[in-house]
């Protein structure tokens, strides 16, 4: 197997009338899937090079999985561009690709007349009932190899710029036949998704869901606000199936929707993002004491996860769940800082990892992929690439990997992987702050922003929600006549933590 459509097209001829994808709009069977994304990817391909990236502006919903999938069938590779982001943000990623088209629907029909040409942007309705060409198609499909890009995610970037991380079709093939076999997903289930489109936890419904003929019930983006809305779309349409951010979960949680509504055919809920508060994973394992509870770990880069650990209802877990072991064919191991295997239990080196997962690189980005795609320091012999995750690990007396923090000042908080150098910058463009700098506070999960300059709290806090996500603007900003300093001069991180344990404004 070389591409994923081949995961639709056995669907397809086995389950043709089964459900494939339900939004809150419409329903299509894995037949009209099949149909509709040739249709796409028969435009797509008289119009593109093999190759070139397709930006897809829209909610998660049929239509972008048919925007997706047509541009795979196009011998493209889908960028998916969530429609919540400022549009700053979106031009930045649209600059990045230079993309010849830009797909959206008639949702984002306006948002994308600020960002492109009138005659760069395609709505898709219509192409899913154009014509379908099947000798391009197949002729596009014989160009392909199994290494060729499949979609690109962007994430934060430490430059200002957000970093584009391309993946391909071998390495959601590898992760996802894996991922299916470990966790017993199979045509019987119905996956709830919860992730937008452009978060690669997304990548585990899409594709899990085709590889055996399984539904995906796309759940509306709105839902999230409304716990008790949340668990009855949940429960009406059976969903056997999370695969959610670990916010997401703690959100049904925190308002104690369970209590509401217990969604009693949800079988397993597996979970990652960020580490997992043991009050909500207790909340959510005594409410489904039937259930399967997995702890997943792994970067965007390495194509969704490289590690997993199912959770021991038996077992106490004093130092917090471990993330566990590798996947099938991946290789996860720790190096210290002279590049030395770190084999001892307690003793934290940097997470690495090798094997088919590995994205291809980021988009248009040499030097930032030299420096995180690396030449493993293990095997000098011959030229195995490796990606340096940044974050630092332990192996436990079980052996079993666990979490130990993040080497620099890229932190995940709220599921997003978020570089502190990219919000500080953005906080020194704008007009009235003179000097800034961002920390997170792991313990309570926040982000917080300090700064000098004669900008207004609530002043600061609007521009920077104007120009970055929601996720990337601290929820506590704090004016300061000075920000405090190490003996080298630089900005002291620590005190700042320390002065925002302290309560002090």
């Amino acid at each position: 197997m070389k591409n994923v459509l081949e995961y639709l097209e056995r669907a397809a001829a086995r389950l043709p009338e089964k459900a494939a994808v339900v939004d809150e709009g419409e329903s299509v069977t894995y037949a009209a899937l099949l149909r509709e994304s040739r249709r796409v990817g028969t435009a797509l391909a008289r119009r593109l090079s093999p190759g070139s990236p397709v930006p897809v502006l829209m909610d998660k919903s049929v239509n972008a999985l048919c925007a997706f999938l047509g541009a795979v069938w196009a011998g493209c590779f889908y960028v998916p561009l969530n429609p919540e982001l400022p549009a700053p943000r979106l031009r930045q990623v649209l600059e990045v690709l230079e993309a010849d088209w830009l797909i959206t629907d008639g949702a984002g029909q306006a948002l994308a007349g600020e960002l492109a040409q009138e005659g760069q942007i395609v709505r898709v309705e219509p192409l899913r009932r154009g014509e379908e060409d099947a000798a391009l198609l197949a002729l596009r499909r014989e160009q392909q190899l199994d290494i060729d890009p499949l979609y690109t995610n962007f994430t934060s970037g430490s430059t200002g710029v957000p970093k584009g991380v391309v993946v391909g079709h071998r390495s959601v093939i590898d992760f996802i036949d894996a991922f299916i076999r470990q966790f017993g997903i199979s045509e019987a289930d119905i996956i709830g998704n919860q992730a937008p489109f452009d978060f690669d936890v997304s990548v585990k419904d899409i594709y899990s869901a085709l590889a055996v003929g399984a539904t995906l019930v796309i759940i509306p983006r709105r839902l999230f606000s409304l716990p008790a809305a949340l668990l009855d779309y949940i429960c009406d349409h059976q969903v056997t199936t999370l695969i959610w951010a670990v916010s997401a979960l703690c959100l049904v949680s925190t308002f104690h929707g369970l209590d509401y509504r217990t969604p009693e055919r949800v079988s397993k809920v597996l979970f990652s993002g960020e580490v997992m508060p043991e009050r909500h994973r207790k909340s959510w394992m005594e409410h489904l004491p039937e259930a399967t509870f997995v702890n997943l770990y792994g970067p965007t880069e390495v194509t969704c996860n490289c590690t997993f650990h199912v959770v021991d209802r038996a077992r106490d877990y004093p130092d917090g769940l471990p993330i566990g072991r590798p996947f099938a064919n991946e290789g996860v191991f720790l190096l210290d800082e002279t590049d030395r295997e770190v084999t001892a239990p307690g003793q934290n080196g940097e997470l690495c990892i090798r094997g088919s997962c590995l994205a291809l690189g980021y988009y248009r980005a040499p030097e930032q992929t030299a420096a995180h795609f690396t030449v493993n320091p293990l095997r000098p012999a011959f030229p195995e690439r490796i990606y340096r995750t940044g974050d630092l690990a332990h192996w436990n007396e079980r052996g079993e990997l666990c979490f130990a923090g993040r080497r620099d000042f890229q932190i995940k908080h709220m599921g997003h992987r978020i570089e502190l150098e990219e919000i500080e910058r953005a906080m020194d463009g704008i007009p009235g702050v003179e000097r800034a700098c961002c920390v997170f506070d792991s313990r309570r999960g926040r982000l917080l922003g300090f700064y000098t300059g004669s900008l207004d709290k609530k002043e600061l806090h609007h521009a920077m929600s104007e120009g970055l996500p929601r996720f990337m603007v601290p929820g506590v900003l704090t004016r300061l006549e000075a920000l405090p300093l190490t003996k080298n001069g630089k900005i002291d991180r620590k005190a700042l933590l320390e002065r925002s344990k302290g309560g002090r404004r």
